[in-house]
């Protein structure tokens, strides 16, 4: 069993991401899973863990935190009647799929592979946010048909290759199909739901080598950062979006663009060995 000299660091790394975590989810309205991924990333590599398979340990541990956070806050939209269900209940089975499906592939790349897919896909998402213009439409609405059975796995397979629920791509999905945004913000998180609770039952199964195996790992999960993370973020999120209500939002979300892009692009560096 690990000592608590082996355990402090770790311990208040996490307590740090956590708080960080919450705090910008609730300034900027971001999902947690595109901070929590690369942050539980370099800090398990800075304290030894740095085996083939640490990025499973990391998305399948940010997915875990985002089933708590993504009940909590479908369950508080709701009460504002902001949640489309019928989006909801059409879109469930694909996105089910498609994060059982992104299970799968994942638990059998390489570290360095899914650093790559993160960075690329989250350089997309980083230039969105910070070009990104609220007027622009894809269709007046949400596909359906053969769209929406394409489109549907798509979005579960991608958000589990990178651990995050359902903001980062279902937002922009609806708000381009002329989704409003507080009904598309809401939405979301029950696709959020969708995402992190098949995959996470997938990731508890998979078998981590122990290079890549903090301490009290079950399956690709790490127990500590789930509990830390969940923690932190409730008790620092409210503080977030006192700020949100204080400061303009917009400079704030292209000065995070440009982080994220910047996070995304070392990602790609560490995964081609720069």
């Amino acid at each position: 069993m690990p000592g608590f000299a082996e355990l402090w660091p770790m311990v208040v790394m996490l307590v740090v991401i956590g708080g960080f975590a919450g705090v910008l989810a609730g300034l900027l309205g971001v999902g947690g899973g595109i901070i929590l991924v690369p942050a539980f990333f370099y800090a398990f590599q800075s304290l030894g863990y740095d085996g083939p398979q640490l990025m499973q340990v990391c998305l399948a541990t940010s997915l875990a935190t985002i089933i708590v956070t993504s009940m909590r806050s479908v369950l508080s939209h709701n009460k504002k009647g902001a949640v489309d269900w019928e989006i909801l209940k059409t879109w469930a089975p694909g996105i089910a799929i498609g994060a059982i499906i992104g299970v799968l592939v994942a638990s059998s790349l390489r570290s360095v592979t899914l650093q790559a897919i993160f960075g690329c896909l989250g350089i997309v998402i980083g230039l969105y946010m910070g070009f990104g213009r609220a007027e622009w439409r894809l269709g007046q609405a949400m596909p359906g048909g053969v769209r929406r059975a394409i489109l549907s796995p798509v979005v579960g397979f991608l958000s589990v290759l990178m651990g995050i629920g359902g903001g980062s791509f279902g937002v922009p999905l609806m708000s381009l199909h002329n989704v409003v945004i507080h009904r598309a913000v809401a939405t979301a998180a029950g696709f959020g739901v969708l995402i992190a609770v098949p995959s996470v039952a997938g990731f508890l199964l998979v078998d981590i080598d122990p290079t890549s195996r903090p301490p009290y790992t079950l399956g690709a999960v790490n127990g500590p950062a789930f509990l830390l993370i969940i923690a932190m973020t409730l008790m620092t999120a409210p503080l977030g979006v006192k700020l949100a209500h204080s400061l303009d939002p917009k400079p704030l979300k292209r000065v995070f663009a440009v982080f994220l892009t910047l996070v995304a692009l070392n990602m790609l560096r560490k995964a081609f060995g720069y």
